[in-house]
């Protein structure tokens, strides 16, 4: 099926656009509140995930208030670890938790391998609802967490601010935390080769944790992984756009540029600018407002947006979207001014470039 509006995917080959796409992490959520409503119904934040009716009717909500170019499957990181019997489950002001986690060699060395359409069909079948019920409007796009940030959760059991036993097992028990990690970047390549099998249009890895690696370890347990990942993934899927976003680690921006991904994720702890002369325009760059500002003022939150438009300039290939996702506490109606202004000031600045 054609997709009628493709600013997104065409931003993604860095090819020009009328306006700047943009979408944002965490578009459908708690700030909605007919999230909420619907949430309610399901009873539980798995169920909502694990019911392809109710992830597509959340999916699509962000898009009925919002002129956004692209939808993102409702789901979570941590379904990986969840099918591999580490028993997800959320509990309310205390975020994910892991009843079993996984910390020895051995309990690493038994972890089974996912068939996605048997133990993760849930979600391949949101995927395909999804695609049927957009009616080609916009792309929808695919997602999956990344190995050292599945690692974390799965050795943690839960969030953490430190990452103790993580980062032990890396420094202690290098072999056995590289096992975790392969094991667990195949997991993800199968998995996002069956959503794309089922309609996703573009995938992207979030690696939420990689910041919290000092650069050497980054290069020695993230920047393989994802450079696996992304091979194979275009190797399988030639026409689907990848896009990594490795928060924090804007150190690593230049080599993350040459691993062959159509697109990265920017947080904003750097400017578009530097950005875009540190990856030398090898890739599409996705970003990179801070979440903070939908606090602020309607007028702050437009002059915001200039300024993060200005930074990028007038090269082709920029996907706005925030340095990470909205937070439940936000105003809807902020999120929609930020929306309009990404569309409205793109194409005054656009119009200004070709009459100089």
């Amino acid at each position: 099926m054609m997709i009628q509006n493709d600013r997104f995917l065409r931003a993604l080959r860095r090819e020009p656009v009328d306006q700047t796409p943009v979408w944002l992490m965490r578009q459908a959520g708690r700030y909605l509140p007919e999230y909420r409503a619907t949430r309610e119904r399901a009873g539980s934040f798995m169920a909502l995930c694990q019911t392809p009716e109710l992830a597509c009717e959340v999916t699509l909500q962000p898009l009925q208030r919002f002129p956004l170019d692209a939808a993102i499957l409702f789901s979570d990181i941590l379904t990986i670890p969840d099918a591999l019997g580490c028993q997800l489950s959320f509990v309310d002001g205390e975020g994910p938790q892991l009843a079993r986690p996984v910390r020895t060699p051995a309990e690493i060395q038994n972890l089974l391998e996912i068939d996605p359409e048997q133990e993760l069909r849930y979600v391949m079948d949101a995927v395909r609802l999804i695609k049927r019920e957009l009616h080609g409007r916009v792309p929808l796009i695919g997602f999956a967490g990344a190995p050292w940030t599945l690692a974390c959760y799965m050795v943690e059991g839960q969030g953490s601010s430190h990452f103790k036993r993580a980062k032990s097992l890396l420094w202690d028990e290098p072999v056995a935390a590289h096992r975790l990690l392969r094991h667990l970047s195949r997991q993800i390549i199968a998995y996002l080769s069956a959503q794309a099998k089922a309609g996703a249009d573009a995938l992207m890895v979030f690696d939420s944790w990689a910041g919290a690696l000092a650069p050497a370890d980054y290069h020695q347990f993230v920047h393989p992984y994802l450079s696996d990942i992304v091979r194979d993934l275009k190797r399988m899927h030639p026409a689907i756009p990848v896009i990594v976003f490795a928060k924090g680690a804007n150190h690593a921006l230049s080599e993350l540029s040459r691993i062959g991904a159509d697109a990265l994720g920017v947080d904003w702890g750097v400017d578009l600018s530097q950005a875009l002369r540190l990856t030398e325009h090898r890739v599409a760059l996705q970003g990179n407002l801070d979440p903070s500002v939908l606090y602020a003022r309607p007028e702050s939150i437009r002059a915001q947006v200039r300024l993060c438009l200005q930074s990028y300039g007038s090269a082709p290939g920029h996907i706005f979207n925030l340095g990470h996702g909205m937070n439940p506490d936000m105003n809807p109606e902020h999120a929609g001014i930020l929306v309009s202004a990404v569309h409205e000031i793109s194409r005054e600045l656009r119009a200004g470039q070709q009459l100089a």
